[in-house]
């Protein structure tokens, strides 16, 4: 299996072992994490991190968050207030009121100011229960005087979906988030877990982007993420599955990891290398994308096939891609 061709072409190898080749690109993603390790001290003490309540949501709700975060922010990228307006509002649409009140307050910066969208987005946070929306929406009213409540077009915006999982095809629209930048300014104990998914995926016969993307997208490298659905960890394995992978401990990062990546690798190899069905397979179960005959029509594994394909830059173009 020769991982430096392009990622779209070698995503799973049928050999569980590490070649030179392999060792080579290993090697680079070892030499790169350990460049952001060293370039990341020096802003340890001083990068903001996440609000707390971000720590209330469901894993995947608080990666989407934790990723609007950094883009508003400019951890490991250059701030962009127009793509935190979009992942925040991504995660509104699975109605967190966290997610309307972080996506309100970016709309009322000066970067952007759409002060009626910033209104929407603040009443739908108040009707949802957050408890400091009141003050922020009093502000914007001060400000900009009484705004007329118009909901976003991102939370409606349905057709583009529903064409997605016609085509069973995700187009990466929105390559804009610096996934790299992030992972090297991610804190010491995140850096730790990706290192381990650098370690492990070759041997599992997965590649490393994809990976480090569902990892991200899953718990966003949280050790002791656990979902309302119970899963697990950093691949977010629900039990069922940490035992059919023989997991034995779904909090130990490791043990964790390669259940996930056997996990992988099965589906890599069950749907034939087809990329956006081991993605969505992983997300809704691979008795779900049978049934439909790839991606579900469920809004969360759409938007979390895109997710990934976004983050790990890759691109489906049809079944039997991801074969060598």
């Amino acid at each position: 299996m020769n991982l430096t061709k392009p990622i779209q072409q070698n995503i799973f190898s049928k050999k569980g072992f590490i070649n030179v080749t392999t060792a080579g690109y290993f090697l680079c993603w070892v030499i790169f994490l350990g460049l952001g390790w060293e370039s990341a001290q020096a802003t340890e003490k001083t990068r903001e991190d996440p609000p707390p309540e971000f720590a209330h949501e469901a894993p995947r709700l608080r990666s989407i968050m934790e990723h609007g975060w950094a883009a508003e922010k400019g951890i490991g990228q250059a701030a962009n207030s127009a793509l935190a307006a979009s992942l925040y509002c991504e995660a509104a649409r699975f109605s967190s009121a966290e997610a309307h009140y972080r996506a309100g307050l970016v709309y009322a910066s000066a970067s952007i100011v759409e002060t009626a969208t910033a209104a929407a987005f603040f009443k739908f946070a108040m009707e949802l229960g957050h408890e400091q929306v009141h003050m922020a929406l009093n502000a914007l009213y001060l400000s900009a005087g009484p705004q007329k409540s118009i909901v976003p077009s991102c939370l409606t915006d349905d057709e583009e979906q529903s064409g997605v999982a016609r085509r069973m095809a995700i187009p990466v629209k929105f390559p804009l988030f610096n996934f790299q930048g992030y992972l090297a300014a991610m804190p010491e104990g995140k850096r730790a877990v990706a290192a381990l998914l650098v370690k492990h995926a070759p041997l599992f016969g997965v590649n490393t982007q994809l990976a480090l993307a569902i990892a991200s997208v899953e718990s966003n490298f949280e050790v002791l993420a656990t979902s309302p659905k119970n899963a697990k960890g950093v691949m977010q394995l629900i039990p069922a599955t940490a035992s059919r992978f023989g997991v034995k401990n779904s909090y130990d990062a490791e043990d964790n990891i390669r259940g996930g990546l056997a996990y992988l690798r099965w589906l890599g190899e069950y749907f034939h290398g087809d990329l956006s069905r081991v993605i969505a397979a992983y997300n809704a179960g691979e008795g779900a994308v049978n049934k439909y005959n790839g991606i579900p029509p469920y809004p969360e594994t759409i938007a979390y096939v895109k997710r990934v394909l976004t983050l790990s830059r890759m691109r489906d173009t049809g079944a039997n891609t991801m074969l060598p």
